[in-house]
């Protein structure tokens, strides 16, 4: 097996980078693409290339694809990476354009038939070798609604937003309702899609279909140190895409190290936008589906690279995602050592015609030192799951809003912080986890806690993939340091647990629910037939609380407001809330992990200090102000918290 992995990194290597001369040159060259372009051309600005792929066949290391505006429907499959940050291969759109690449085709000639139903047939050689209305999804953990539904990859897109996939042909035809939706057979021949455009006519209005089932992806690992910036990436047939296969979205880095997604829209895709996520292998879907399964998993992971020099370290900024039924970003193991900041993801799972257990605007598995921050997640069904080995992932100042769930941690053993984040959902956690921190949040939802849960899961050493050991996951060692509970907040759950539970410094408004209960939690996770003597080694343990501050004097709403791209917080902060002490939070104020035996600590091994509230402002040093801002008018006032204007550096 290392013998294999071996030789399909040096075929990868010797593939990617081309000759030793190319890779030496010291002038990098830039190729240009436009719709008047010939793929026949030398790729200058005078004398452009026609298609990206074109470009992409000719780039070596630190050379640009610059795109000009129009629309491209082709898939870009990278041949080669970079060899280094300094020498990245760079797509992007031209500065001030916009481009635009999808995975559909255009679609006339559709002809009446009722009900504002119309058909159009097409033969089965306009799609080559992939037809996404004959691929069904399909995938560990997809679970079809109702299970003997049939659930395929292709879409039908009127004036750029989609429709869903009806049940039947005869559920399409007797639908009256506004949305529209459409249906598809395949026979030998052709294949023939129904469609319902209510009240529209067809063939006056730009429709599409689901042709491609990628947009942007290499088609071998270990393609790394891309970058793709300021397009628009749309409109892609993509599979399921679980921890235990090869991960493919819309745009994906299929193992690989180094890339850079920044300034982009990506929108439109069956399952999955941004796969950060695993490869292939024979073992794809097959006998995987279970805690042992993805142990298995992980540990082929680790003899194909998964390592922080090979594998990881990506950039994910600034980016739109939306309009996906699985996830925005997917990430298992190859999601690693990366950074996740300001982006803008919403209407994750939302038409919910499927279920699964990997839905979430961001789903990872091995978040192992990720950084999550500065980002706004709303609409979706959760909008942050980390699953397994999130060890050393910091999830600070983002925004949280109108999800079913704001964040989940599942069976990870820690350390893992949250801090500066404001969680306006009704539900803001849900903890099947242990060691975690949670300093200076704004909570305005209930925190639902899993009890005890017999998976045996991994933790890791310290900065790295290596594997020390499995453990179970029982509830508790969580510390809550400098959070204010709004009204709506319930922490509990956390009455009692199985590790410890310290809660130091926080606030609890009107209308919220404290640990200072007799509720004894039950709730389950999955349990293993040797759970009952695993739990022996328990007891269980009552939450322990000081130097907490209750305010009942008048109910605090928390409300947000938007205008024009901007999101304001509109929340009634008191000067009785500042007379509390507190301490500033640290590496040494937190106590280290129970199972692990870990310290909160930066991902470079130095000391952690949570000196800057959600806006980046410096906190006090000696007695912090309790929630995410440190600098706030004392009687209320509207605070901006969300801005889509703000621009990466390219």
């Amino acid at each position: 097996m290392l013998m294999n992995v071996k030789l399909l990194i040096v075929c990868s290597f010797l593939l990617g980078f081309g000759s030793l001369h190319a890779q030496k040159k010291s002038k990098f060259n830039e190729y240009h693409v436009a719709l008047v372009g010939k793929d026949g051309a030398v790729g200058t600005k005078e004398n452009p290339l026609r298609t990206i792929m074109a470009a992409a066949k000719l780039a070596m290391p630190g050379d640009t694809i610059t795109v000009h505006a129009g629309v491209y429907r082709e898939i870009i499959v990278p041949p080669r990476g970079g060899l280094s940050e300094a020498k990245r291969i760079t797509y992007r759109a031209a500065k001030g354009e916009k481009v635009v690449i999808r995975g559909s085709e255009e679609i006339k000639g559709w002809k009446l038939l009722e009900n504002d139903v119309w058909q159009v047939e097409l033969p089965n050689s306009f799609f080559a070798a992939f037809n996404p209305y004959q691929e069904e999804i399909r995938g560990d953990w997809f679970w079809p609604t109702p299970k003997e539904r049939k659930y395929h990859r292709g879409a039908v897109y009127l004036n750029g937003h989609w429709l869903m996939e009806a049940e039947s042909k005869q559920k399409l035809m007797d639908d009256h309702s506004s949305k529209g939706g459409w249906w598809a057979s395949v026979d030998q021949e052709k294949t023939s899609i129904w469609a319902r455009f209510p009240h529209t006519d067809p063939n006056q209005n730009q429709i599409e279909i689901n042709v491609r089932p990628r947009v942007f992806y290499p088609d071998q690992p270990f393609v790394n140190f891309i970058t793709v910036d300021g397009f628009v990436l749309e409109q892609a047939a993509t599979n399921w895409a679980p921890p235990t296969a090869e991960q493919e979205g819309l745009l994906g880095t299929h193992w690989s190290k180094g890339w850079r997604i920044v300034n982009n829209t990506i929108q439109y895709s069956k399952c999955v936008g941004i796969a950060l996520g695993k490869y292939g292998d024979n073992h794809d879907n097959k006998d995987t589906e279970s805690a042992e399964g993805y142990v298995g998993t992980i540990k082929r992971a680790l003899t194909f690279g998964w390592n922080k020099d090979s594998i990881g370290s990506h950039y994910v900024g600034n980016n739109k995602i939306a309009y996906c039924e699985q996830a925005g970003i997917v990430g298992s193991m190859g999601c690693s050592f990366s950074t996740v900041e300001h982006n803008t993801i919403h209407d994750i799972h939302i038409e919910r015609l499927f279920t699964g257990a990997e839905m979430a605007g961001i789903k990872f598995h091995g978040a192992v030192d990720v950084s999550i921050r500065n980002n706004r997640i709303f609409r979706t069904n959760m909008g942050l799951w980390l699953d397994w080995m999130a060890q050393g992932a910091q999830i600070t100042n983002n925004l949280f809003d109108h999800n079913d769930l704001d964040v989940f941690l599942e069976v990870t053993h820690g350390p893992a912080i949250l801090a500066n984040n404001i969680m306006l959902s009704t539900k803001n956690l849900l903890m099947n986890a242990q060691g975690a921190a949670f300093v200076h949040n704004l909570f305005a939802g209930k925190i639902e806690v899993v009890a005890y849960d017999s998976r045996l899961t991994p933790y890791l050493k310290p900065h790295s993939t290596e594997l020390v050991a499995l453990k179970d996951n029982p509830g508790g060692d969580v510390q809550f340091i400098n959070n204010i509970f709004a009204k709506g907040a319930d922490i509990s759950d956390y009455n009692k647990a199985y590790l410890p539970v310290l809660l130091d410094g926080n606030i609890y408004l009107k209308g919220s629910i404290g640990v200072s209960t007799n509720k004894i939690n039950q709730r389950m996770g999955e349990i293993h037939a040797n759970a009952e003597q695993q739990m022996k080694s328990y007891v269980l343990h009552g939450a322990v609380e000081k130097n907490l501050f209750i305010d009942t004097s008048g109910v605090a709403d928390v409300k947000i407001m938007e205008m024009n791209g901007e999101v304001y917080l509109e929340f009634p902060f008191s000067k009785k809330w500042f007379k509390q002490k507190r301490n500033l939070v640290t590496s040494t104020s937190l106590l280290p992990t129970i199972i692990s035996r870990l310290p909160f600590e930066n991902h470079n091994g130095s000391a952690l200090r949570i000196d800057r509230d959600y806006l980046g402002e410096p906190r006090k040093q000696s007695n912090p102000l309790p929630g995410p801002f440190e600098n706030i008018k004392e009687e209320g006032g509207t605070q901006l918290i969300w801005s889509e204007s703000k621009k990466l550096t390219r």
